[in-house]
């Protein structure tokens, strides 16, 4: 079964860093993209970064540069993304997403788009 699940929300106090895992299963990412999105209450869904596990190329959004550090692990089959100095903005529920061409996900990154294939998101909060 080919999926995408994310793991590592939860609460955190501002300030505090957290790291989330995007786990493949069923096929490799090697030749994909992925993207880190991410959706808080009442809002749209905001693209966050991406990065090509074939080279390693990655992208950032503006309001997490600095902050935020994406990375892969071919062997693991798994994209992390380091959080730190979270603020109470951040809260949202954090999602990955696949699909073959980095300028793809790039481009979902910047303006929502569809992607091959999405986890089911994780749960970060932010908050004192």
């Amino acid at each position: 079964q080919v999926q995408l699940v994310e793991s590592g929300g939860g609460l955190v106090q501002p300030g505090g860093s957290l790291r989330l895992s995007c786990a493949a299963s069923g096929f490799t990412l090697d030749n994909y993209a992925i993207g880190w999105f991410r959706q808080a209450p009442g809002k749209e869904r905001e693209g966050v970064s991406c990065i090509s596990m074939s080279d390693g190329s990655t992208y950032y959004a503006d309001s997490v540069k600095g902050r935020l550090t994406i990375s892969r692990d071919n062997a693991k089959n798994t994209v992390y993304l380091q959080m730190n100095s979270l603020k109470p903005e951040d809260t949202a529920v954090y999602y990955c997403a696949a699909d073959l061409a980095f300028v793809t996900v790039v481009a979902a990154t910047i303006k929502p788009g569809i992607l091959h294939y999405w986890g089911q998101g994780t749960q970060v909060t932010v908050s004192s």
